[in-house]
């Protein structure tokens, strides 16, 4: 399937360097408030990525639930395959793209754990069969069908009936704390602004604008 004949214009305004904040996670925000005022349907969708023990690279989709000085946070199965490549090398990378803005901001950095106590705060606040389906999927495990998945879940249903439903200890959260943020507009003729804050040893963000 050749694609190459296909053609986007970005006809946006552009990033107004001398106008953007002093810190990346005040500039998120404010881009993140304009895309979710604009037609993006779920702003808050970014790509998490990172790389197994082979070396291999994945991507996959998941939701950011806070992000503040201290990093972006997401929540996941721990024993699942992003789970493990996270614990195993501490790294990961994010990925925003907001089309109805031509805007992307790129995130890497260190990943930790969030204390079981945020995670519980966290789960405790999720739909129930949210919680559920937690306790049900043995995430990134080989299974025979969904009928396994279903099956899990009524037993579950059963078992938690009444009670409140705690979290799994294979369940929590994420934090990746960033060692740069990149912020990138699209713009005509493909000559697109790009604005990198980059963490110094101080622990101060340093500012580059970097060429398309």
């Amino acid at each position: 399937m050749d694609l190459s004949d296909q053609r986007i214009s970005y006809e946006s305004s552009g990033i107004d360097f001398d106008a953007l904040d002093a810190d990346p996670i005040d500039q998120f925000a404010t881009w993140f408030a304009e895309a979710q005022a604009g037609s993006d349907p779920e702003p808050y969708a970014m790509v998490l990525s990172t790389v197994d023990a082979a070396g291999w690279p994945l991507g996959r989709t998941v939701l950011l639930r806070r992000v503040d000085t201290e990093g972006f946070v997401f929540y996941t199965n721990y024993d699942s395959a992003k789970g493990r490549a996270l614990d195993a090398t501490q790294r990961g990378g994010l990925t925003f793209h907001w089309t109805g803005q031509h805007r992307q901001i790129h995130v890497s950095g260190t990943v930790e754990r969030v204390s079981e106590t945020e995670s519980d705060e966290y789960f405790a606040k999720r739909p129930r069969e949210s919680q559920l389906g937690a306790w049900a999927s043995e995430q990134s495990t080989e299974i025979t069908g969904r009928d396994v998945l279903e099956q899990r879940l009524m037993e579950l249903t059963d078992k938690f009936e009444g009670e409140q439903v705690p979290r799994p200890e294979f369940w929590g959260g994420y934090r990746v704390v960033p060692r740069w943020i990149e912020f990138w507009q699209g713009r005509p003729n493909r000559l697109h602004d790009r604005a990198r804050y980059v963490r110094t040893d101080s622990g101060a963000w340093e500012r580059l604008i970097l060429s398309p």
